[in-house]
């Protein structure tokens, strides 16, 4: 139910916006699955570095048509 309720938000926010994401074949669509969405995350990760008492932590491997899926499902995906 969770993939299907975050397929369809994904589709309808990218009809809304006239966006796309690319397809398995690297072709433009506006219609992805969100298991291929899920799978082109699938390298991103966090990233803690500690020295002392400092930690910092990064986003490793976020590309920026990642960051755009990322908007178009809302600010709660977003953070």
């Amino acid at each position: 139910m969770i993939y299907s309720i975050a397929e369809w938000k994904l589709r309808e926010r990218l009809k809304e916006t006239g966006e796309t994401v690319p397809d398995q074949k690297n072709k433009p669509t506006g219609r992805p699955t969100i298991k291929w969405v899920f799978y082109l995350f699938r390298g991103v990760s966090e990233v803690v570095v500690k020295i002392g008492n400092k930690v910092d932590r990064e986003v490793a491997n976020m590309k920026e048509m990642l960051l755009k899926i990322l908007c178009l499902l809302g600010p709660e995906c977003e953070k």
